[in-house]
């Protein structure tokens, strides 16, 4: 996985539809990355009515596109973003989902059957962040309180802020997890 040719772990980071790269959350990832020496691939798109009708299959087809042949070593994504749970389970990479669409059958179905090398952060206020539709999950779950779909509360720019940071501690502990070089006995 990540970039064969330098080594260097390679991250994906998926944007919602409404909430692109240069949002906070995944501004703020893709620098975390980047300053722990990571490539990062964010690809950009317009999610149109074909998209909303098939959103797996439109997330599947743009991921393929970004990436080739590589597999990323960690998936970042937001929102619409988080229909590339069912790639991830399948291709076995690690993600940090915020604010999953558990609404939604397949991400549900994913999530579920994802492992503890997976962690999804949703808000309390948010009617998508449905965490008992993913009972029995091995995944990290994490209700922020009274935060809507964009990890805000409303009204409290600084409690947001204080949340948020929040999120990006996991987002660097997942990262910094790549550089730390494996043993084997």
């Amino acid at each position: 996985m990540g970039n064969d040719a330098d080594r260097r772990p390679l991250v994906l980071v998926l944007a919602g539809t409404g909430y692109g790269q240069q949002a906070p959350l995944l501004w703020w990832t893709s620098e975390i990355a980047l300053a722990a020496g990571c490539e990062v691939i964010a690809p950009r798109w317009q999610v149109d009515d074909a998209a909303g009708a098939d959103p797996v299959g439109f997330v599947e087809a743009a991921v393929a596109a970004a990436l080739g042949d590589r597999l990323p070593d960690l998936v970042v994504a937001k929102s619409f973003g988080c229909f590339a749970l069912p790639w991830a389970i399948r291709h076995e990479v690690p993600g940090v989902w915020l604010t999953p669409v558990l609404t939604n059958d397949d991400v549900a179905a994913a999530l579920a059957a994802a492992t503890d090398v997976h962690d999804a952060i949703g808000g309390g206020d948010d009617t998508m962040w449905r965490p008992e539709r993913v009972s029995g999950t091995a995944a990290r779950l994490q209700t922020v309180d009274r935060a809507d779909h964009s990890l805000q509360v409303p009204g409290d720019w600084r409690r947001s802020q204080r949340l948020q940071a929040d999120v990006f501690d996991v987002v660097e502990r997942r990262i910094a997890a790549l550089r730390t070089p494996m043993t084997t006995d």
